[in-house]
């Protein structure tokens, strides 16, 4: 780890963080209360705190490649080691599963303490009881989600998705088709919808009280992110030159509606976003590594915290308070409080 410098003129954001620069490719971001938890591809979670210094744990022999967060503020993580790991807010580590020369693809956590890894076709489940079931599906697992009372778990692969209830006795499934493949799955809030991102450069998903089938197409790429915010909510995405935001209130959601578009100040396309908590704002990261905030709104005027650095912004978190973490594809990062600064360039 270094501190670096660019040829780029720096904002007023950026001139008063921290930049480094990290030798390892980031995977993802999470915040955590008022900390940001980072996992990387040399197998390393970097955890930003503002108050203290960087904190670095060595947990997989590889690559991280999945992370979730916990309602105890622990987080999962697989790894193409072939672990599955829980780790501690104290820095703890705990192996879950060990499926030697397996990748552990996918993680997710259940409000109730449920939690699932994916390896190829298989998802393995496991509840606090100590009950577990292995899931089998008809091809790779692109993604997983529980829904927020745990007791549904969404698994998207070719073809489609498909839904786990728990019973009495065990998980049983139920399916909900689309052709093409799914890469990625997330139930809206109050679990009325159902939203996957495919290899197509589009949204489908489904009402799931009456499996009404939805699509957004004309992505110009495909899309790698999905984050739910605001009190509507609003399903924002990557994989545009701008943050779009689709519109999930009212008995239709989005459809027959047309999306938000913000943050279109960037450069090139979106490949990072994220919210704040509590707050009704956008962060999107852009292929030239720019990062710009936008509140959400038809009117919203849009500011570049981040100036473009060349390499694709790959990971974007903010806490509560305005500590920003951003990381590019080459490993380089900013962390930086945005508390009052997001209307200066």
């Amino acid at each position: 780890m270094m501190n670096i410098e660019t040829e780029n003129p720096l904002t007023a954001v950026e001139s008063s963080g921290q930049r480094l620069t990290m030798e390892a490719v980031p995977v993802a971001a999470l915040v955590a209360g008022e900390a940001v938890i980072t996992a990387w591809g040399d197998g390393r979670l970097r955890i930003f705190r503002a108050d203290s210094a960087l904190q670095t744990i060595d947990l997989h022999r590889g690559a991280i490649l999945s992370m979730a967060l916990a309602a105890d503020l622990s987080v999962l993580t697989g790894g193409d080691d072939g672990r599955f790991v829980r780790t501690t807010p104290e820095g703890e580590t705990e192996t879950l599963a060990e499926l030697p020369r397996k990748w552990v693809d996918h993680v997710a956590t259940g409000s109730n303490g449920n939690i699932a890894c994916s390896v190829g076709r298989e998802v393995h489940v496991r509840e606090p009881a100590g009950f577990r079931q292995v899931l089998e599906h008809p091809s790779t697992v692109g993604g997983i989600a529980f829904d927020r009372k745990s007791k549904r778990l969404a698994v998207a692969h070719y073809g489609g998705v498909t839904i786990w209830s728990r019973e009495a006795r065990r998980w049983k499934s139920s399916a909900l088709k689309w052709a093409g493949s799914h890469t990625r799955v997330s139930w809206s809030p109050d679990d009325r919808f159902l939203m996957t991102a495919m290899q197509e450069n589009a949204l489908h998903g489904w009402r799931m009280r009456d499996k009404a089938d939805l699509t957004m197409s004309g992505y110009p790429a495909k899309v790698s992110g999905l984050v739910w915010t605001g009190a509507l909510p609003w399903l924002a995405t990557t994989g545009a030159d701008s943050a779009i935001l689709w519109p999930f209130d009212g008995a239709r959601g989005p459809m027959g509606r047309e999306p938000l578009q913000l943050c279109s100040v960037g450069g090139g396309l979106v490949t990072a976003i994220c919210t704040a908590p509590g707050r009704e704002v956008i962060l999107a990261g852009f292929s030239d590594g720019s990062v710009v905030f936008s509140e959400i709104g038809a009117d919203a005027e849009s500011f570049v915290v981040r100036r473009g650095q060349g390499a694709a912004v790959s990971a974007v978190a903010v806490t509560a308070s305005g500590m920003l973490f951003v990381a590019d594809e080459a490993g380089r990062v900013l962390w930086v409080s945005l508390a009052g600064r997001t209307n200066q360039p």
